[in-house]
């Protein structure tokens, strides 16, 4: 079933055409990579579901709800969650005030609290520690663990792997994958191997426009349909 689908969307910063009729979906239950190289449109998409940037043309609908033209918190509260590459927790709190900083009002904060630390175990040894104190790779746990524990239906990641040493990237990868058996993921990455070992399909943006689409078990990292957009 799907969850979510984009049909025609046009995006415009000023005058500037960036999304041009981008088409795209997430079904229930799974984790979709939509890459490209860095400037091409992948996290306005993002800004585009989340009506931060809103389109100007298209449709934006989340389980048969139309997005477009509300506003950005009516978009939060209908399920959907965001974790930006520069991950925006807060550095002063410890770990466990970041995840009950994160859960709803109707939500049990010591259900979250035992969803974030089985999915995360490190995180429960650093639950006393200031979240600025983390490695870069717990940090991005913390911020995975934010969007669990959030009462959300999908999370959209952003660059999860972004400046981190190869040995986090692993961690980080690992953490995903645990999380997407909770909610499905739409994941921008620029790592192509991490990308098809988390997802189960693809989307390739180029100049804001879908150009190849598929199963990532049909591809790999040398498969010239991905190489010839990705590559600087």
């Amino acid at each position: 079933m799907t969850l979510l689908e984009l049909e025609g969307v046009n995006t415009y910063y000023g005058e500037s055409h960036i999304l041009q009729g981008v088409d795209l979906t997430v079904e229930r239950g799974e984790v979709v990579a939509l890459l490209g190289r860095n400037g091409v449109g992948k996290t306005t998409t993002f800004r585009s579901i989340l009506q931060l940037t809103p389109p100007r043309e298209g449709s934006i609908r989340f389980r048969d709800e139309e997005l477009v033209g509300k506003d950005t918190y009516e978009v939060a509260d209908a399920g959907i969650g965001w974790i930006p590459e520069d991950r925006r927790m807060f550095g002063r709190l410890t770990v466990a005030e970041n995840i009950r900083a994160a859960v709803p009002d109707r939500a049990s904060v010591p259900d979250a609290l035992e969803l974030a630390y089985e999915t995360f175990p490190i995180l429960e040894e650093r639950a006393t520690q200031r979240a600025g104190d983390l490695s870069g790779g717990q940090q991005q746990m913390l911020a995975i663990a934010r969007g669990l524990v959030g009462d959300n239906d999908l999370l959209l990641v952003d660059e999860p792997s972004e400046g981190l040493a190869p040995k986090i990237v692993t961690d980080v990868g690992e953490a995903l994958l645990a999380a997407s058996e909770s909610i499905p993921i739409l994941l921008v990455e620029q790592k192509l191997g991490l990308a098809l070992d988390l997802a189960d399909r693809f989307y390739v943006m180029d100049h804001g426009t879908i150009v190849e689409s598929g199963d990532t078990s049909e591809v790999g990292v040398d498969d010239e349909r991905l190489r010839r957009y990705l590559s600087a």
